[in-house]
Formats: structure tokens, sequence, C-alpha cells
């Protein structure tokens, strides 16, 4: 992607994220937190033109990194990671997914991490729709390397800043976000 259309692209994303996905208000946090504000990714992720723009902007981050697979904890990352794959097959280097299931199922394979054979060996990045503390995406990171992978990058669409920047590097993990919440607040 040039750095014109990069531009372009990431402009877009955010005018369709703050659209469709950014509302200011009081809510309640997963964490039980307070805040005057959120972000739920869903309705930008599941738009044709949002799915498309913020896949393309992912991609552009891990592009310069050899990287097998991406994936992420289910629910929020399942549709994030589907719209990289798709858009990735109109790429010099197509990335297949994975999700890691919170819950294993009674039946079946019984398998942790879905849509994949074997991740030993392999390298991934954990996707993330919206980063607050890292505590999700941590989830996801502990299922892969428990697999055998090695987590070269957590990539965030949104950053709250609220903990997660800090956290992985205590951790040791690069981490990356597209946007930052307070471009969203000051918008």
């Amino acid at each position: 992607m040039s750095p014109v259309n990069k531009s372009k692209t990431r402009e877009r994303a955010f005018a369709i994220i703050k659209e469709r996905s950014f509302a200011r208000g009081k809510f309640v946090l997963a964490s039980g937190r307070e805040s005057n504000f959120y972000l739920d990714l869903k309705p930008t992720i599941f738009h044709p033109e949002g799915a498309n723009l913020v896949a393309r902007l992912l991609l552009d981050k891990i592009k310069d990194r050899a990287v097998d697979y991406v994936g992420g904890l289910e629910m929020g990352a399942v549709p994030l990671v589907t719209a990289v794959t798709l858009v990735s097959a109109e790429t010099a280097r197509p990335t297949p997914g994975f999700f890691v299931r919170k819950n294993v199922k009674d039946h079946g394979t019984k398998k942790r991490i879905e849509a994949m054979r074997d991740l030993k060996g392999k390298n991934v990045v954990i996707l993330e729709d919206v980063t607050t503390t890292g505590g999700s995406s941590m989830e996801a990171v502990l299922a892969a390397q428990e697999a055998g992978a090695k987590v070269v990058m957590v990539l965030t669409v949104v950053d709250r800043g609220e903990g997660a920047a800090e956290f992985f590097k205590e951790k040791g993990l690069p981490f990356e976000w597209l946007f930052r919440v307070d471009e969203f607040l000051a918008a």
C-alpha cells in the first residue's frame, strides 16, 4: 500500500469506526468499570467497506514480519481474523487464520484452537478489535504458546490506552494498534 493510499485508507477506516462503532454516554465495561464512551467494532467489521479497510491496515502492519497465521480470542477476533485472511488472498503472502475458544466444546474434536491443524513452530500475530488491559488478547497468546506457536505481535484495531501497552511490554510481547481511543475522543 503506497503512503498516499495508506493515508486515505486510514482516514476512511477512521470515519467508519467513528460513525458505526464509537459512542459517548455512560457504559459499564466487561471489567465492571464505568466509561463515558464505548467502542464496539462489530458494526465496522461486519460492514463490507469497514472490514476491507481495517483488514488492509492490519496486513500493512504485519507485512514486514514473518507471519504464518493470524488469530485471536472468540468472539471479537473471529470476524477480524476472517476479514484479514480474505484480504490476504489478494496479496503475495496469503495468511491463514485461527481462533481460540473461550471454552472447549464437550463434543467433536474438543479443540481449544480452531481452523488450523498445527501451530507448533509457527509465527503468529494475535488480533484484537478493542484492547483495554490486554487480558483477552493474553488468553489467546497463552493458548497459541501452549500449542507451540511463537507470538510475534499482538495487534489491535483500537487501543483504549488503559494499560495494554504497558502490560504487553512487561510480558516482552510487541504490541501495536491502528488507532488510539484519544483520536476518537478528540474528533
